[in-house]
């Protein structure tokens, strides 16, 4: 199969870079090279472009430009959200509130915080994959420094009620956090109407460059940096700017922007219609999270009986790339939390593989894919000693 056209399946790990990105960045780093916080021509020449890319951000999430922190991806802009709006708390609040679908970039935070005496509490998900909203909302209280939850979840693709939340957190003093990294590019996104206090983006995920994320801070809502150094991003995160990284990622945004609706309705037709191939050629498989909202591009689904990682490579072998969850996990051959968090038993969740859709991707795609997944099936229903690998 190594001649076959190969088909990518696996957006959720990363996105492809726009030409259009990458046409900016070659031009930011042949003709805007200068330092944005030096005071020169040069600098200051660098510093209007890199402020405009910001302003293209900011524009995306419905926030000011000053509400707008530049990070290094979608796990410094978590950490930075979590630990910095529990940090800079100065009111005795020790309590946090996480959902049990959180990304490592948050539940990470959230067990270091712990280590230093906060009580961590995690809010349970129903069958679905979706936060149960009645615990959620018992467990607020006086107490609560910061709750923190995720829009969509990068495994399930299951949309949480985060506006719900905010709505009854803020009123009681809580900061609100949300990891809005899969969903950007997937579901209109709007800081003020989600209610949230602090937002996180990585630009990898809608087709701009690694490297680069940014964490939305509303304005006066405290913040302790985790990167120190000098004065860049306004005192909350040192460190010289990635001039050629962030125009990209203000082109990404603008062109997200652009086509979301298109997009968003293409690719539920895509995954609707992959579903229902799928359980034509295997009706024993489990399409986790099927009874939740979900954006548009994932579905994750577990194959009773057959190892998950077995899978993923025999289907990249036969030209498909998919995951087993989140690409920062992979080499552990850990079960998804958020599986063991919506009540599949260990095996199931190790028989799971994520299918997620981008922009690359075509309806003449979905049967060849499947195609290649039958196939993939057999190979990995047999002993991997005994696999002729292709």
């Amino acid at each position: 199969m190594s001649s076959a056209r190969r088909i990518y399946a696996d957006h959720n790990a990363t996105t492809p870079v726009a030409s259009e990105v990458i046409d900016t960045m070659v031009q930011a780093m042949t003709s805007v090279w200068g330092n944005p916080s030096s005071l020169h021509r040069d600098g200051q020449a660098a510093r209007r472009v890199f402020e405009a890319a910001r302003a293209k951000v900011a524009s995306f999430l419905g926030a000011n430009p000053s509400e707008v922190v530049f990070t290094s991806g979608g796990t410094e802009s978590c950490n930075l959200g979590v630990l910095g709006a529990a940090g800079a708390r100065k009111d005795g609040r020790r309590r946090i509130l996480l959902s049990a679908l959180e990304h490592h970039a948050v539940s990470e935070p959230c067990r270091h915080l712990a280590a230093q005496g906060y009580t961590v509490e995690t809010l349970p998900v129903d069958a679905s994959g979706r936060l149960r909203l009645d615990a959620a909302l018992a467990a607020l209280g006086p107490d609560v420094a910061l709750l923190s939850v995720m829009l969509a979840s990068n495994d399930l693709g299951t949309i949480q009620p985060v506006r719900e939340l905010a709505q009854a957190a803020s009123p009681q003093g809580i900061l609100v956090h949300c990891d809005a990294v899969q969903a950007a590019g997937k579901l209109p996104l709007n800081v003020r109407d989600l209610g949230v206090d602090l937002l996180s983006i990585s630009s990898h995920k809608i087709y701009g460059p690694k490297g680069l994320g940014a964490l939305y801070v509303k304005r006066g809502v405290p913040l302790a940096p985790s990167i120190l150094g000098g004065l860049q991003e306004q005192q909350r995160r040192a460190g010289t700017e990635n001039l050629p990284g962030v125009l990209g990622f203000g082109v990404a945004c603008d062109l997200i922007a652009g086509r979301l609706y298109a997009q968003v309705e293409r690719l539920g037709r895509l995954r609707a219609r992959f579903e229902e191939l799928l359980l034509q050629r295997h009706p024993q498989a489990l399409i986790n999270g099927a009874g939740a909202p979900r954006i548009p591009n994932t579905s994750n689904v577990s194959f009773p009986g057959l190892e998950g990682a077995m899978l993923a490579i025999n289907l990249d072998h036969l030209g498909v790339a998919v995951s087993t969850g989140a690409a920062c996990l992979a080499d552990a051959h850990l079960p998804s939390q958020a599986l063991l968090a919506l009540g599949r038993t260990r095996e199931e969740a190790l028989a799971s593989v994520r299918f997620s859709f981008g922009e690359g991707n075509t309806t003449e795609d979905l049967e060849e894919l499947v195609n290649r997944l039958d196939l993939a099936v057999q190979r990995s229903q047999i002993a991997p000693d005994a696999m002729e690998v292709p």
